[in-house]
């Protein structure tokens, strides 16, 4: 592990420290390390990726993944998603080692090393620092504010998550375009861009024939909360600097990920990812065998018939590498939908319950007034194709994924904070005074 943190002076400027020390008399042997690693089949077109949001959710399982594969990665991250916990009072179902630890530990069990560079992307000297010194061929971008009900949470947190995610968004494709012209962007964004429009959702374009001229135009947006109009302006400041500067860029817009096991994940505890339940960063089905788990009625918002694409985190990282070792062509902007099913939150409270059943627990489900505004019943059917041509082999939800799921939670229950279960984010009264606690 080679550890870069970059922190501010006074004069409110971004500095280099000295470089930590590298991780090698804690390494495990040679044969050991081997055992834990999957065989890598192909070698990798792009060596160097730079996984922005590393120490996140599907960040951390990425940048794993990668470097199992055989890229050399570094991880950039300000670690502000541990501080978000800290200041809401909520936690990972999992307890998470320190980014530290966790390099320390894939050092000593891979024998590969994955750089670190601490600091924040919106601050363009510090990424400009981060690029010449890393030099990647492709960025994984997932460093934004990930979660819809915390942009509206008040007022500051709209803010921050709009110019957290639209400026450091900026500030990479700047970056591309000074320091690496041929450097693949991998930009994670999200389905929630398009809605739920009454129509078929096509992946990034629609073909439109409108008072007799046909062209092929960006598929609209229907952006749902300040998070989601964050990921739209993305996506249009990504397709503006392919056109205009022949930046290369593929738009992921993902639906929502379940899981937590990845193959690299499974080999140490200390490599474990985070698992949020809670009513701000938790998604609907992680959500759900928590509160089957620890005996908490399911929690359907309104009445339950929002549907949306969903996909296991393994699929997530299988996307990405995809995605880097198919790159863009120069000035092209591609969008690909990263999902696998589409669930309706009722179909998935009633795969819970059945689950749930066959391993002695008595699940309920109850209809909680909806905190967001959104159609809870409503036209949906989404295209998912490219990805599957690229040679994605999905992991469908099946009985033994929802049984395993069950187990996972049931193992950390004692660690669920049941005040923070239900929804207590409303999109409509939102207001300017900060919260500091959401319960």
């Amino acid at each position: 592990m080679v550890v870069k943190s970059h922190r501010k002076r006074q004069e409110n400027q971004y500095v280099r420290s000295a470089m930590a020390t590298r991780i090698s008399q804690e390494t495990e042997s040679k044969s050991s390390a081997a055992s834990h690693q999957i065989p890598n089949e192909s070698s990798p077109k792009s060596k160097k990726v730079m996984v922005i949001g590393g120490d996140g959710y599907c960040g951390w399982a990425t940048a794993l993944h990668l470097s199992n594969k055989g890229y050399d990665v570094a991880i950039v991250d300000s670690l502000v998603r541990r501080l978000f916990d800290q200041q809401l009072g909520i936690d990972s179902l999992t307890p998470i080692s320190s980014i530290q630890n966790r390099l320390r530990r894939w050092k000593s069990i891979s024998g590969k090393t994955i750089q670190l560079y601490i600091g924040d992307i919106c601050d363009f000297e510090f990424l400009s620092e981060v690029f010449q010194s890393f030099e990647p061929d492709s960025v994984v971008h997932f460093g934004e504010q990930r979660s819809a009900p915390y942009s509206m949470i008040d007022r500051s947190r709209a803010v921050f998550t709009q110019h957290n995610n639209v400026i450091g968004t900026l500030n990479v494709l700047f970056a591309i375009k000074e320091f690496g012209e041929e450097c693949h962007l991998v930009k994670l964004g999200t389905m929630g861009e398009y809605g739920t429009p009454n129509i078929d959702i096509e992946e990034g374009y629609i073909t439109i024939t409108h008072n007799g001229r046909t062209d092929t135009l960006p598929y609209p947006k229907q952006a749902s909360s300040f998070y989601h109009l964050s990921k739209v302006h993305d996506s249009h400041n990504i397709a503006f600097t392919c056109k205009a500067w022949g930046i290369r860029a593929t738009d992921l817009n993902q639906g929502v990920v379940y899981g937590v096991r990845t193959d690299e994940t499974e080999m140490h505890e200390e490599l474990c990812n985070r698992f949020d339940y809670d009513g701000v960063f938790g998604t609907a089905l992680n959500r759900f065998c928590v509160q089957a788990a620890v005996g908490h009625p399911l929690t359907v918002y309104g009445k339950g018939g929002q549907t949306r694409g969903y996909l296991d985190i393994r699929d997530t990282v299988q996307c990405v590498e995809l995605a880097i070792a198919n790159p863009a062509k120069p000035g092209e902007f591609r969008v690909f939908n990263q999902f696998t099913e589409q669930f309706s939150v009722n179909n998935l409270a009633g795969l819970v319950t059945k689950a749930g059943k066959k391993l002695g627990l008595d699940v309920q489900t109850i209809s909680v007034p909806n905190p967001r505004v959104e159609a809870e019943e409503h036209y949906y059917n989404a295209k998912h194709t490219k990805l599957i041509e690229l040679g994605l082999r999905p992991h469908l939800l099946s009985d033994s994924l929802l049984d395993s799921l069950l187990n996972f939670a049931i193992k950390f229950k004692d660690r669920v904070d049941t005040a923070q279960i239900m929804p207590n984010v409303s999109w409509k009264k939102i207001g300017v005074k900060p919260r500091t606690v959401i319960v």
